[in-house]
């Protein structure tokens, strides 16, 4: 990949001067000329970087896909009864599969968002889009934090029951 690493955060900036007044049309265009390509080169870094973390969320999901198969094909070879561990696993499984969600509809709505110098929307219509956009993920996240809520809650109740059951034992 032909792209800068991550942490080199710096710019280069060519200042070359114009013979002409700072109010003539040709400074405002060189200067809004650079102002572009500034612009364009952290736009290309920002894009590089979102490649190299799709790179590893790809190997993530792959690894997870394998741990999800293996354990499908445990629980079919074990068609007994589940433990407490089987409880916080399901909670944990709860949890992430709501921020994989997450993440999921993050992406999806990236990709369909239409290319903004080629945008033949208005500008009230892509505000309202915005908004509707931002009012979803806010609710996704009240989702994803109830959801680890009901995670904690569910825990706690096995871990209550757990204690209940080894009071009556003894």
């Amino acid at each position: 990949m032909a792209c800068r690493p991550p942490d080199s955060g710096s710019y280069t900036v060519v200042i070359i001067p114009l013979r002409t007044s700072l109010c003539s049309l040709d400074a405002l265009r060189f200067y809004l000329w650079v102002k572009r390509l500034r612009d364009l080169e952290k736009e290309k870094d920002a894009l590089c970087s979102g490649l190299e973390i799709l790179e590893k969320a790809r190997l993530w999901y792959l690894q997870r896909l394998e741990e999800n198969r293996a354990r499908q094909d445990n629980t079919e070879s074990n068609s007994g009864v589940g433990s407490c561990q089987d409880g916080a696993a399901e909670a944990w499984s709860c949890l992430l599969r709501s921020r994989i969600q997450r993440v999921n509809g993050s992406l999806g709505s990236v990709i369909s968002e239409p290319n903004v110098s080629s945008s033949r929307t208005s500008l009230p219509d892509a505000v309202a889009d915005s908004d509707l956009r931002w009012h979803n993920t806010v609710l996704t996240q009240e989702v994803s934090d109830k959801n680890r809520q009901i995670s904690m809650l569910e825990m706690e109740k096995d871990a209550l029951l757990e204690q209940l059951d080894e009071l009556q034992a003894h």
